[in-house]
């Protein structure tokens, strides 16, 4: 008889102890919906064409006109260099972008300024132009007849996160622009 009792009881403890490892008590699953109520909304890129994503990641990168400029740091609280600028924009909106200005130059599909869109990347020389090393990034901010605007976290005379016009100085230094979006 105890023989058939053991297995009868080990299989009834093992079935009710896998059906508990299963089902959360009533006061967690109440805690748990609210958690889940209180998580943020997937961010979702918006509905529509490139120019309305374009619009909204330049519109972003606008609210940061102003941060000053910190060598190395990618923290809106703590300033920006420029790639970490650039690459706190992009990944704000889920791209994988580099951290660098370097690794920028196999980033994304490469392009040229006569087909450069808001929001491409563009890629300089360090300050000195004769050098032909990458060394600094900005974001197409605009395209007009006057030419290319791009926003950029500046160590030059601005010393924070810029407006700048793609002419002379940085002109000499453009090497590449490459598209992101």
């Amino acid at each position: 008889m105890k023989k058939i009792i053991i297995p009868i009881l080990f299989f009834i403890l093992s079935a009710t102890a896998g059906k508990a490892q299963t089902i959360i008590p009533a006061q967690y699953q109440e805690m748990v919906k609210k958690l889940v109520a209180n998580l943020p909304k997937e961010a979702k890129a918006p509905s529509g064409n490139q120019e309305t994503k374009s619009e909204t990641l330049i519109d972003f990168a606008k609210s940061m006109l102003g941060i000053r400029y910190r060598y190395a740091t990618s923290n809106p609280k703590i300033g920006f260099d420029c790639s970490g600028f650039v690459s706190y924009v992009f990944s704000n909106f889920g791209f994988k972008v580099p951290r660098s200005s370097r690794e920028f130059s196999g980033a994304g599909k490469e392009t040229n300024l006569e087909n450069a869109k808001v929001g491409d990347v563009l890629i300089f020389t360090g300050s000195n132009s004769k050098i032909r090393r990458i060394g600094h990034v900005g974001i197409v901010y605009s395209i007009d007849e006057n030419g290319i605007k791009f926003i950029h976290a500046s160590s030059g005379k601005a010393h924070s996160v810029t407006i700048t016009e793609l002419n002379g100085h940085y002109r000499n230094r453009f090497m590449k622009i490459v598209s992101i979006l």
